[in-house]
């Protein structure tokens, strides 16, 4: 469940991120149309004095976008509409369409009056020839300048220079006129149509400064900016007239101030002239929603999806963890109940179950063996114990004769007994760990001369000839009382089961040792056992005839404490080769 909520988290963001870019996207474009929608109809208005011929504009630009374009009254009254829809009087307007109020946060630019909205100040076709030579003066006067500049024709049919290049380029000590030195003469050429809607103009301007007795002194150029000076002067041969240099107003009148007021009286001047302010609609084809935010219907759906999409992958979670969870019970009641668990796949969960089966199996046999050891020790310990409270309570009876035979006796029994405890020990020190080996340089011949002078009466009583055969003087790293002890046990065990007239070679080679016979030889069955504890090869031998059965097993402990390793090699009535491979002595091969 954790694993699937990190994953449809990060799903979940990563769908967000993208429809929030997606989002963005839209909006962008849904902007641009709106934007461009709002500029046509703003230019529309401009130029008519009602709506009624918009109708062909606003369902050709609805379908251009892909949208519904409505327009009505401050009330909400539907004026136009691209087509039928839910109502809108809970809408907010995408925009106002007033060219007297235009909203520059859509349009971008810096004059709230539309500059199509012409009106009175259209200058007759008559009056232009003037202006354009005196455009055309402007013009090269700003070239000259070092300007780049081009000639425009404003809405009114005003002509106009405009800069393309603003740099200036200075002669010698000497600096250029200024813009405003070569289009002031254009700015000053009023038209006989102009001037009667400037003089209006200048009166609404003067009302709403509080100018009182000044009043004829305000003067409002064809750019609309207001200036204080005397009376025009009519140029009679072009019927225009060009007033003298203008001076500012003054400074308790502030520019800003002044240009709200004149803009104020232009927009009483042109309202006439232009169509009634409305409320513009660009909204979804059959939703009454302006704008691509998510609805609560659209939230509502996502927190569904998302929620089914959680629902399903803990369902398929819960389904597919039962499905994993199952197998792993089965192996732990098996384990609990000590029985083989099932295996029945190849996964991790079948690899667990075959671990624990194979646990259980050496467990089972480890504690076979401990059992078996068990038995064997009692058995081992009680023969001699028993031959000894035997002997004694002869002894006390008067059954006996407490004689040097008898101490004899118990003598034997009691080396027997300690023979057996002293293996046991050695064993248990070398199971724990802590069994003392001190290693040294050891001279192989002497230890092997040492076992066989040693063992050389039992052999020569059991009728075997006992040989040496050592290939130069190896020197190993060995403890030598228990290379010996190792050594001997191989001997002594070669002795016992070889019979009358056979052989036994304790050879050396290097670091190799062996004992060979020619005894009677181990069954193939039986060969790997032969290191177990108290385990004998004929299971009817007596312990006087069959040792304790801890020899080879105290042998192969010893000789993996040396770092050794021991191996056997037998065939039944071909006799048993023994081999001992020791590490060796680091002086020794050196000098070598």
């Amino acid at each position: 469940m954790s694993i699937a909520l990190v994953a449809i988290s990060a799903t979940a963001w990563l769908a967000a991120t993208t429809t929030t870019r997606a989002i963005s996207h839209e909006l962008g474009g849904a902007a641009a149309d709106q934007k461009a929608v709002y500029e046509a109809l703003v230019g529309y208005a401009a130029t008519h004095r009602d709506w009624s011929g918009a109708a062909t504009l606003v369902r050709s630009r609805a379908a251009l976008i892909g949208r519904r374009i409505t327009l009505t009254t401050d009330d909400k009254r539907i004026i136009l509409d691209s087509q039928a829809g839910p109502d809108l009087q809970n809408v907010r307007p995408a925009a106002v369409v007033d060219p007297l109020d235009v909203d520059i946060g859509l349009t971008g630019g810096a004059e709230h009056i539309d500059e199509r909205a012409a009106g009175p100040y259209v200058v007759p076709s008559e009056d232009r020839y003037v202006m354009n030579e005196t455009a055309k003066n402007a013009l090269r006067c700003l070239r000259r300048a070092g300007y780049g500049a081009v000639i425009d024709v404003a809405p009114t049919g005003r002509p106009r220079v405009l800069l393309t290049t603003v740099g200036r380029r200075a002669e010698g000590a000497r600096i250029v006129p200024s813009p405003e030195g070569c289009t002031f003469e254009l700015d000053t050429l009023v038209s006989a149509a102009e001037k009667k809607a400037l003089q209006e103009l200048s009166e609404l301007t003067a009302g709403c400064l509080g100018l009182g007795g000044s009043a004829g002194q305000l003067r409002i150029a064809p750019t609309f900016r207001a200036y204080l000076g005397p009376r025009s002067v009519v140029r009679t041969k072009t019927e225009l007239f060009k007033p003298a240099v203008p001076a500012q107003l003054t400074p308790a009148r502030p520019e800003d101030v002044a240009q709200e007021c004149v803009d104020a009286g232009r927009r009483a001047q042109l309202r006439p002239y232009v169509a009634p302010r409305a409320l513009l609609f660009v909204t979804a084809p059959g939703e009454a929603r302006t704008t691509l935010s998510l609805s609560g219907v659209g939230v509502g759906r996502i927190v569904a999806v998302a929620g089914s999409v959680l629902l399903a992958t803990i369902a398929a979670t819960v389904l597919v963890g039962r499905r994993l969870v199952r197998p792993l019970r089965k192996v732990a009641d098996a384990a609990a109940m000590q029985v083989p668990a099932p295996v029945s796949t190849r996964d991790e969960i079948g690899r667990l179950a075959r671990a624990l089966n194979e646990s259980a199996q050496r467990r089972e046999q480890a504690d076979e063996q401990r059992r078996t050891m068990v038995n064997d020790v009692a058995h081992e310990l009680r023969t001699p114990l028993g031959n000894i409270r035997t002997w004694l309570e002869a002894a006390q009876d008067d059954l006996a004769p407490t004689d040097a035979q008898l101490l004899a006796l118990l003598h034997e029994e009691a080396l027997q007994l300690q023979h057996i405890i002293d293996d046991l020990g050695d064993l248990a020190a070398a199971d724990a760990g802590t069994l003392r080996i001190n290693s040294e340089p050891t001279a192989v011949r002497d230890v092997l001369t040492h076992v066989a002078d040693s063992h050389r009466g039992a052999a020569h009583a059991a009728g075997v000839r006992m040989d040496l055969d050592i290939t130069g003087d190896p020197v190993v790293l060995a403890d030598q009382v228990r290379l010996r002890q190792v050594i001997g046990n191989l001997v002594a065990n070669a002795v016992r089961y070889t019979p009358a007239g056979g052989s036994i070679t304790i050879g050396a080679n290097g670091t190799t040792i062996t004992v060979r016979d020619s005894g009677t030889g181990i069954t193939a069955e039986d060969l790997p056992k032969i290191f177990d504890r108290f385990w004998r090869a004929d299971e009817s031998r007596s312990r006087a005839t069959g040792g304790s059965g801890l020899g080879l097993a105290i042998a192969r402990q010893l000789t993996e404490a040396h770092g050794g390793v021991i191996e056997v090699e037998s065939e039944e009535g071909h006799g048993t080769l023994c081999t001992i491979r020791l590490p060796e002595c680091p002086d020794q091969h050196e000098e070598g």
